[in-house]
C-alpha cells in the first residue's frame, strides 16, 4: 500500500495561521467579520443593481406598449393623431 500523501496547506490557512500568531483572538475574529461583511455588502449591491436594471426595462417596456402605438395599431386614435415617444 502507498502513503498518503502528506496535505498541504493553501495559502489562506498560512495567513490565517500567522495572523492567529501576531494578533489577539479577538482582533483576528473582528477582521474576519469584517471580511465577511464587505463580501455581503458586495453581494446586496450586485442584487440592487440586477434588481434597478430589470425594473427600468419594465418600465420602459410598459412606457412602449402604453405610449408608442402607431395610428394603425389603435382603432380608437385617429390616424391623423401622431404619437412620439420620449
Amino acid at each position: 500500500m502507498q502513503a498518503a500523501a502528506p496535505v498541504r496547506p493553501s495559502f489562506a490557512d498560512a495567513l490565517r495561521t500567522l495572523e492567529g500568531l501576531l494578533l489577539r483572538g479577538g482582533q483576528s475574529t473582528a477582521r474576519r467579520n469584517a471580511w465577511t461583511a464587505v463580501l455581503e455588502d458586495r453581494r446586496r449591491a450586485k442584487a440592487r443593481g440586477e434588481a434597478a436594471h430589470v425594473l427600468e426595462a419594465a418600465a420602459e417596456a410598459r412606457h412602449l406598449a402604453t405610449c408608442c402605438d402607431t395610428p394603425g395599431d389603435n382603432p380608437r386614435t385617429p390616424s391623423r393623431v401622431r404619437v412620439t415617444c420620449s
